[in-house]
């Protein structure tokens, strides 16, 4: 392992003190015994804090919903999974044998949380200012790409909302029709119907991102240009 965490560090652009940290961050809960969970908490309020406070000084001039949409678009779960692509990540992941078989280190959930792992450990191993500038330096060529206005940085049920009442048309309706797996890793299906479109199915870790997918391939299906 020790071999693949210099490997790791040279793609992080951190070099971990007590390697440890790094192997926890990422080991999976299906691994067994001690996991990334607790470091993945960490992580995700540290990455939240970090990417808010470079937006307000970023954009002065933004409102906070302006800025609550621009975080959102950052730290939501398919921008971490794409840096954790960019990383190669998958490749240093320890996975219990079924998720390694169902193909788990290729799982946008499981890679976004090993982020924000490794975004927990960088911090309790080398300190907030390493880790702000760890995190800022990941993030740096999505955030220049950012603006207030841009309707991309919306989340699709916001777009889809926006779209439906601007035309004057009778706003989406979700409905939640199965959650399956087990309570640790749960998957959650929801239907978005729309006036005009056929239904469309979305499926996540979470009823509120299972609920995003199925407005984005709504968005698609009214003929709106979603990115990813």
């Amino acid at each position: 392992m020790k071999q693949s965490i210099d490997k790791l560090e040279q793609q992080l652009g951190y070099q971990f003190k007590d390697s440890e940290l790094a192997v926890l961050a990422l080991t999976h809960r299906s691994y067994g015994g001690r996991n990334n969970e607790r470091l993945e908490f960490l992580g995700d309020s540290i990455v939240n804090f970090v990417i808010a406070e470079d937006l307000y000084q970023r954009f002065p001039q933004a409102k906070e919903g302006q800025l609550s949409r621009l975080r959102a678009c950052m730290v939501r779960g398919a921008t971490l999974a794409e840096i954790a692509r960019e990383f190669g990540l998958g490749d240093f992941l320890r996975l219990g044998s079924g998720e390694l078989k169902s193909g788990g280190y290729r799982r946008e959930s499981i890679l976004a949380d090993a982020v924000e792992a490794l975004i927990g450990a960088i911090y309790l191993d080398g300190g907030m200012d390493i880790c702000r500038t760890r995190i800022l330096v990941w993030f740096a060529s999505r955030l220049e790409k950012l603006s207030v206005g841009d309707q991309q940085n919306k989340d699709p049920k916001t777009r889809l909302q926006e779209y439906l009442q601007s035309r004057q048309q009778p706003l989406p309706h979700y409905e939640l029709v199965s959650i399956d797996g087990r309570a640790h890793d749960q998957t959650f299906t929801v239907h978005c119907s729309v006036v005009g479109v056929e239904s469309t199915i979305g499926a996540g870790c979470s009823r509120r991102a299972a609920e995003q997918q199925s407005a984005r391939r709504a968005l698609m299906a009214l003929g709106v240009e979603v990115e990813g």
